[in-house]
């Protein structure tokens, strides 16, 4: 994927009638908020493949920390945002439960990078999706959802419970607010930039 310029916000303009498109995942444990935050920030009516939670979950989701929750994302969720003029974003979202874990593969398939939001009651659940793309070396950053509008935990000391790279950004958000969530992608595109950047000049 070619990225004109590295600075979203001093990018020359895309030559006429040219757009560029980008994929990006968006992933994290079970009710972390990948669903509101596809929702929150798309520019068309995202779609969902949310279904009521039954009986046949129990014992298998852990829904103690999110009492509330009564549906289930059980395919993905597929979400448009235009960055700007030239740039256009496809969000997926993965469902975030085990048993749904095999279809990862299919929706990491042509994407940049991810965003994997983080719920920092519930740290050990982001775990398998660092885990996933680090094993297949997809750019990623750490969102931490500011349940509630409250930020618990710094994002250092998130950094370092989840023992990645100081590379990796960590930035804070609310899932449920569009400029906040639009900042979330412009890191992780900005992010994406400066590796293929670096990895342009680096010495064979």
């Amino acid at each position: 994927m070619d990225f004109a310029g590295s600075d979203m916000s001093h990018r020359p303009p895309a030559p006429s009638g040219r757009v560029t498109s980008a994929k990006i995942v968006i992933a994290g444990g079970f009710g972390v908020g990948k669903t509101t935050l596809v929702g929150s920030v798309s520019e068309i009516t995202p779609l969902t493949t949310e279904a009521i939670m039954t009986s046949a979950g129990v014992g298998v989701d852990d829904t103690r920390q999110v009492p509330g929750k009564t549906t289930t994302t059980v395919a993905m969720d597929f979400g448009r945002i235009s960055i700007d003029r030239d740039l256009i974003l496809y969000l997926f979202g993965t469902p975030g439960q085990t048993r749904f874990w095999f279809m990862w593969d299919e929706l990491v398939r042509g994407a940049i990078g991810a965003v994997v939001l983080v719920d920092t009651r519930r740290l050990a659940d982001c775990f398998a999706a660092i885990d996933f793309f680090e094993h297949r070396r997809l750019p990623y950053l750490v969102a931490i959802n500011c349940f509630d509008g409250m930020q618990y935990h710094d994002p250092q000391d998130v950094r370092e419970a989840l023992a990645i790279s100081n590379d990796v950004p960590v930035v804070a958000c609310d899932a449920r607010n569009r400029e906040s969530t639009k900042h979330v992608l412009i890191s992780l595109v900005e992010y994406v930039l400066t590796m293929r950047r670096s990895r342009a000049v680096a010495p064979a």
